[in-house]
């Protein structure tokens, strides 16, 4: 067959516009986060046209992406299933040979290998919302995390929110499901719910919309509640609130990886997910849930407020330790 030359960045750029209109923004956003790697490698490597793609280096590639990113098995599968819809693709336009894409390997998951164990941990949770609370107080940064890791909001909860949602007499945000209105939440109908706020929380909300927010409208006429100059925020701009303020270095000063922050790659504004140590919002949702969990918040109230099911909860979000729950159980035999 005929092959049409096409380099690496410009398929993915490609690639990226095709699917637009076929997959959620969430998801054109990973799948866009996953192939960087694979358009970085490609300029490592010097492969400037991908009609050169083999089932060789594609598993060069698979192996030199596992030691680069040290991946748990879970999330090598993810990268590489990415890898193969995208090369599939590549089929699709002439870009590589035919059928290249059944050469894509990807790790054939055990028994509780799909659960990932990356969160943030409580004592760093303190310590980035005492530090926004010091220096950034009432920002939308320190709105956005103070929600996140309070409420265990996913990021399309956060991105959803207008003004008139926040009940600050009655204490609680109503999260609303508004797709004819550009904002949707997970599990559409069936995820909207009220979420009690404790006072600290008001306080903040209160102070941000009276002093800090932006006061726009987005496309709609609606007020979001966290907003930017142009309009509602955007979901990455939420995730990039979360990956710029778990940088260890921006609450504590230090790099606990021994970075040079003159040349560390993750302090440009767009790359702090470069950081080993930075997390996503799923990682400070799933750390929030332990915490609610690990403070004797009944499971049914946490399912409840976070919107996942009980058994969603245990295999995807407890990450109590056989031990600690042990041990809360422990307190429940004193009076019996």
């Amino acid at each position: 067959m005929s092959l049409e030359p096409i380099d690496p960045e410009t398929a993915v750029e490609l690639y990226l516009a095709d699917r637009e209109a076929e997959v959620a923004k969430a998801t054109l956003y990973s799948h866009s986060s996953r192939l960087g790697h694979f358009v970085r490698w490609c300029d490592e490597e010097d492969i400037d046209n991908l009609n050169e793609l083999s089932g060789r280096t594609l598993h060069e590639y698979r192996l030199w992406r596992r030691r680069d990113g040290d991946l748990a098995p879970a999330t090598e599968k993810t990268q590489m299933d990415t890898l193969r819809v995208f090369v599939k693709w590549l089929e699709s336009i002439d870009a590589v040979v035919n059928d290249l894409h059944t050469k894509v390997r990807s790790p054939v998951l055990r028994d509780g290998q799909n659960v990932r164990d990356v969160m943030l941990e409580s004592d760093r949770a303190e310590e980035v919302l005492n530090h926004l609370s010091k220096y950034e107080y009432a920002s939308r940064p320190h709105v956005v995390l103070t929600l996140m890791w309070h409420t265990m909001m996913r990021t399309g909860a956060v991105h959803s929110l207008d003004v008139d949602d926040y009940d600050p007499e009655g204490q609680y945000i109503t999260v609303v499901h508004r797709p004819e209105m550009g904002t949707t939440i997970k599990n559409g109908k069936g995820g909207e719910r009220l979420i009690a706020l404790s006072n600290d929380v008001c306080r903040l909300l209160d102070d941000w919309i009276a002093d800090r927010r932006p006061d726009v409208d987005d496309e709609f006429g609606r007020r979001p509640l966290v907003s930017t100059v142009d309009g509602r925020a955007h979901r990455s701009t939420l995730r990039g609130d979360c990956y710029r303020y778990t940088r260890p270095c921006v609450s504590t000063g230090e790099c606990p990886h021994d970075r040079d922050p003159e040349s560390c790659e993750a302090m440009v504004y767009t790359a702090a997910f470069d950081c080993p140590s930075s997390v996503s919002p799923h990682a400070l949702r799933r750390g929030g849930i332990t915490h609610h969990l690990n403070s004797d918040v009944p499971k049914d109230v946490v399912s409840d407020r976070a919107n996942v099911t009980a058994g969603v909860l245990d295999e995807h979000y407890d990450r109590r330790s056989q031990r600690e729950k042990m041990e809360q159980r422990r307190k429940y035999l004193k009076n019996i």
